[in-house]
């Protein structure tokens, strides 16, 4: 299984944002920025009595007016840019507006505080190189124009230029936003970047184990619904065996008829595991499904100790739960985390009572890293021990193993807790074996349970299971 790559996880496994941002997105924003530039513009030359290069500042505007007009003209509405042709296009965006900054004051613009947009688009679209660069260049743009511009000048001659310690001022609170935005919006984005593509894991995870649930569901179906025919086929063959015992031919034939009948029947029987029935599809006793859960990992070199008993003042007999999918999902990657880092042994405990069922799954591995006790369940959480990848023969994660087991199983009704089975105070050979890591699934009885008439009544008719 470890030479197996899953195309599912395929999907997540790599960074995807550099296709994030349509062309169009990028030209309506600049048509809007065109469009304020030129407001701004006409209203300073004309209605606040400064003196404006207009024709040069016209050159700027008109400069991206034909970059869009250009990109329009070649490009679809929907063309995707890679990471580099978007950093291009924002790079140019910055650069346009540091030089209409230069011809109007520098700094001394407060319209200076819009270059932190194409560094703030890029944060939340591009990754860390492209914001990285557009960052730097946006602080040595802004460096420049504190002390390279075409000063501020009303028609009467006066200058309007703010102190030293203003443009310090300003340069300082420009670069930290920067900075602090565009950290503040790459982290927003990429959480939840991270957690879109663990829930389309989980998604694809939970959509193949209801597909292997509805197959088994077939299977049986099909088995019981066939089990009439082939008895009656194996019932007339035989006869016609009896009574051709003249015929040689003809009765090689009729024996023919019976063994092959006898071969859908162990097909059957092998597809549908033997002695599952539609009710077993349906719900079953705790322990099968939780046996059930285990069984892909129960010959990995690890020894799976189940143990099931009610607490007290509960009755004796195991709970009839239903088979959901999430919770049998949810329970196989509990036990494969538990599996890969034990040393030798791993022991599920289930008890029922109170209105609740609980599960205890324990390892006698290195436990849970403490500093990432709080964290446990996020999703793409790679390290659970400093160990190498050479102590988890047959199994390569992402870190999405424990996500996806609390989504689903939190998606059931369950509350999951992460603990560590040690004892700070004891030394490794003073806490016996059940000294690794701990998890504990917990369900209101009617979240997954069976009532009584429920689990006692017939099971009526098959249904077909939708497709």
């Amino acid at each position: 299984m470890a030479g197996v790559t899953n195309p599912a996880l395929d999907l997540v496994s790599h960074d995807t944002r550099s296709d994030w941002v349509r062309l169009r997105t990028l030209l309506v924003l600049r048509w809007l920025a065109i469009l304020g530039q030129t407001v701004t513009v006409v209203t300073a030359s004309f209605y606040l009595g400064l003196r404006v290069e207009l024709g040069l500042c016209f050159l700027a505007i008109g400069a991206s007016v034909i970059s869009n007009l250009i990109a329009m003209s070649i490009f679809p509405e929907n063309q995707r840019l890679s990471d580099r042709d978007a950093m291009l296009t924002l790079l140019f965006d910055l650069a346009q507006l540091s030089f209409l900054l230069f011809l109007t004051g520098g700094l001394n613009n407060p319209f200076a505080l819009l270059i932190l947009a194409p560094v703030t688009i890029s944060a939340t679209a591009l990754t860390m190189r492209s914001t990285t660069i557009l960052g730097s260049l946006a602080i040595v743009l802004i460096s420049l124009l504190a002390y390279f511009h075409v000063p501020l000048t009303l028609t009467t001659g006066e200058v309007l230029q703010l102190p030293d310690l203003f443009i310090l001022g300003f340069w300082t609170a420009i670069a930290i936003g920067i900075i602090f935005l565009s950290a503040y919006a790459r982290r927003i984005t990429s959480e939840s970047h991270s957690m879109s593509q663990a829930l389309l894991a989980t998604q694809m995870a939970l959509a193949r184990e209801q597909k292997l649930t509805d197959l088994g569901g077939v299977v049986a179906a099909a088995a019981h619904e066939l089990g009439t025919p082939l008895a009656t086929i194996k019932l007339v063959s035989t006869e016609l065996v009896e009574e051709l015992e003249g015929q040689p031919q003809l009765a090689e034939d009729a024996k023919l008829i019976s063994s092959q009948a006898d071969r859908c029947r162990d097909i059957l029987r092998s597809m549908g595991r033997a002695g599952k029935d539609d009710l077993h599809m349906r719900s079953a006793p705790l322990g099968a499904v939780v046996r059930e859960a285990a069984e892909p990992h129960a010959d990995r070199g690890v020894e799976i100790v189940m143990d099931f008993a009610a607490g007290p003042g509960a009755p004796e007999g195991q709970p009839i739960i239903w088979r959901k999918p999430e919770i049998i999902h949810g329970l196989r990657n509990l036990v494969q985390n538990a599996v890969d880092f034990a040393e030798g042994w791993v022991w599920i405990d289930g008890t029922w009572g109170d209105g609740k069922i609980r599960l205890v799954i324990t390892d006698d591995g290195p436990g849970y890293p403490t500093d990432l006790l709080g964290r446990l369940g996020d999703p793409f959480l790679r390290r659970r021990a400093r160990v190498t990848d050479s102590s988890r023969p047959g199994y390569e994660g992402m870190g999405l193993g424990l996500f996806i087991a609390k989504t689903l199983l939190e998606r059931s009704g369950a509350e999951i807790a992460f603990v560590n089975a040690t004892d700070p105070f004891l030394g490794r050979e003073d806490m016996g074996a059940r000294a690794g890591a701990q998890v504990e699934v917990t369900w209101p009885h009617d979240a997954i349970g069976l009532l009584e008439d429920e689990a006692a009544g017939p099971l009526g008719e098959n249904q077909p299971i939708a497709i």
